[in-house]
């Protein structure tokens, strides 16, 4: 009984958190929008590129909190979660490796952090959304 407890914490958690973070994180680039497009703008070297991905990630990330607030959809907004995660991952290796100086587009208190510090906070919770689904597939969890 004690491991269920636990495994429905770990997802509990790891739910809250994302929901946390990607409210967070659209309501901070929408409030310094034209900020976030510029600094994608210098990213993707060009204005209409910029505009549609700035737009697109607000509404993903806000979509996929909202999929993580029910019980019925909490386990695809995971699923989202993880490869939203996977792909700013991808970004900023591609940042880190093979780009000059790029201000990160991220708002609030994430926009403090450098690449490094964002690739290895990225990579915790993509090891979190794994995590995460592994104990729902593995255990067949219907409750959590």
């Amino acid at each position: 009984m004690e491991t269920n407890r636990i495994k429905t914490r770990l997802i509990q958690f790891t739910t809250y958190f994302f929901i946390l973070l990607f409210i967070y994180a659209a309501i901070s680039k929408l409030m310094d929008f034209s900020k976030f497009q510029t600094q994608l703008e210098q990213v993707f070297s060009s204005h209409n590129y910029a505009v549609a991905i700035s737009y697109n990630i607000i509404i993903l990330e806000l979509l996929i909190a909202g999929l993580l607030c029910y019980r019925r959809t909490r386990k695809t907004g995971l699923v989202f979660s993880l490869i939203l995660m996977i792909a700013f991952t991808c970004y900023i290796f591609v940042i880190l490796n093979f780009k000059e100086h790029i201000p990160c587009s991220c708002g609030g208190i994430l926009e403090k952090m450098g690449w490094t510090e964002h690739l290895y906070f990225n990579i915790v919770s993509v090891i979190l959304a794994s995590g995460a689904l592994l104990v729902i597939n593995k255990n067949n969890l219907k409750s959590y």
